[in-house]
């Protein structure tokens, strides 16, 4: 795997066993995205886009194949080193924010720190900076519930960031936020990618996939379109 490469996925298969049998969920997958790609992933309900993430993400373990991470072959990896590589290389942004609901936004902000092992002074002054450079100087104080949705994303966006990750794993993340919102959210994600961080982002839809430079599509397990964004092409993938 040449430096330049983030991600590559060789012959990536998971099938899931249940009392009728093994169902099959991703089939042959082969992807490699760069350093500083950014790559929006489509496709219908069930067709394997989340499941496919999660193992990108080392939240999963595919049942076959390889999976190469900044040049880890995850599969090789026990349960803390593959903590520590999710830690270390990937920041998450989910649709539902995943804030905790009884800590303060810059608490929320400073959790990856704290696995790390970083003071708490430090914490605290890194996720203030971070809150200030997403709009929300001031709101450190805040309680999730004290904030609007968009607000509330902007906190997990500048969690993700908090590490310095080389990848933001972006899971429908305007799927609960209004148009001009969810706008605001991808301009910010479109920054981050200008600044370097390489963005894997689920989404159905197209206005928001058009952000990206890259789409691919998974359709029953398998992916079936790879290839530049485009306004057609994006249409025909939500179709």
């Amino acid at each position: 795997m040449s430096d330049d490469v983030l991600i590559e996925t060789e012959r990536l298969c998971k099938q899931y066993d249940t009392g009728a049998g093994p169902v099959p969920v991703l089939r042959d997958v082969n992807v490699t995205v760069r350093r500083g790609e950014f790559v929006a992933v489509m496709g219908p309900s069930g067709s394997g886009k989340t499941t496919f993430m999660n193992i990108l993400g080392c939240l999963d373990l595919p049942t076959s194949g390889r999976y190469v991470l900044d040049g880890r072959d995850v599969g090789t990896l026990d349960g803390d080193a593959l903590a520590q590589l999710r830690n270390a290389v990937i920041g998450f942004v989910f649709q539902g924010y995943n804030l905790l609901p009884r800590a303060t936004l810059v608490d929320n902000v400073a959790l990856p720190l704290l696995y790390a092992g970083v003071t708490h002074a430090e914490r605290a002054r890194r996720a203030e900076e971070l809150l200030g450079k997403m709009g929300l100087s001031g709101y450190g104080h805040y309680a999730p519930n004290q904030v609007s949705g968009g607000q509330q994303q902007r906190v997990a966006i500048a969690r993700a960031m908090i590490n310095n990750p080389r990848l933001i794993l972006a899971d429908e993340p305007t799927g609960n936020l209004d148009t001009t919102t969810s706008y605001e959210i991808m301009k910010l994600l479109a920054q981050l990618n200008t600044d370097g961080i390489t963005i894997v982002l689920v989404t159905h839809e197209p206005d928001i996939a058009a952000y990206a430079k890259r789409l691919i599509r998974f359709v029953d397990g398998r992916l079936t379109h790879d290839g530049i964004v485009s306004r057609h092409a994006i249409e025909e993938m939500a179709t």
